[in-house]
């Protein structure tokens, strides 16, 4: 009975790891799965419904305007230009977004992480101060800085799940190429997430978990 009771929990354990061992996307199986439209799907699935490779043209594997530089006229002087499975239908299944990110001098992509990816970054114009944090050490230690000033051609990479920003430190606009290892990275702004949720976070468990008076905590919401 032990011995059958260990080949139980054995048999358990390999399952569970075995499905942590999978990429982040599920690879298809098949050459590829155009995405239907959305509002054209008769279910919900976890990516999208397959079109009729018979239907499938050259055009469900293409996107235009990558040339063409963003608006960067907001509060944080940043744009994105996103190329995904709902741009480009023929990314269905293969675990790929990529984006063009525009900068005004001084813009910046505020602290941020993707759940669902690995991100890395080209630059190609101008001058980025990028970085990202680790997570919580073991020993009570702080959190781990990495960061570089990026020049163009430089490459940095972002992995999954950890806090990360980019800021243009330049004078001038700054560009750059983004490519995630998901067709659904996923985003969550902390600073968002923290004070601006729907219905608000508590401001009892705002004001003791940053060490902050009640007026600071209403006005952090109050801006997000």
């Amino acid at each position: 009975m032990a011995a059958a009771g260990f080949l139980v929990t054995l048999a358990i354990f390999l399952a569970l790891s075995s499905s942590f061992c999978y990429a982040y996307d599920v690879d298809p199986l098949q050459d590829f799965c155009v995405a239907v439209a959305d509002n054209l799907a008769a279910v919900f699935v976890n990516g999208k419904i397959c079109k009729n490779p018979e239907q499938v043209t050259p055009d469900d594997f293409l996107a235009s305007g990558f040339n063409i530089p963003g608006n960067t006229n907001n509060s944080l002087g940043f744009a994105v230009n996103m190329a995904d499975a709902n741009r480009i239908p023929g990314l269905n299944t293969l675990g790929l977004t990529v984006l063009r990110v525009d900068f005004a001098p001084n813009g910046v992509v505020p602290p941020h992480t993707h759940p669902r990816s690995t991100e890395i970054i080209v630059l190609l114009e101008g001058t980025l101060y990028a970085g990202f944090v680790t997570s919580n050490p073991r020993d009570n230690t702080k959190n781990r800085l990495f960061a570089k000033i990026l020049k163009p051609g430089d490459v940095f990479v972002f992995p999954i799940g950890l806090v990360h920003f980019q800021r243009n430190v330049g004078n001038t606009k700054a560009m750059g190429i983004v490519a995630f290892n998901s067709q659904n990275p996923g985003v969550i702004t902390i600073a968002n997430s923290v004070f601006g949720t729907e219905p608000l976070i508590s401001p009892e468990v705002l004001t003791k978990s940053f060490q902050l008076d009640k007026k600071v905590i209403d006005y952090l919401q109050s801006r997000f």
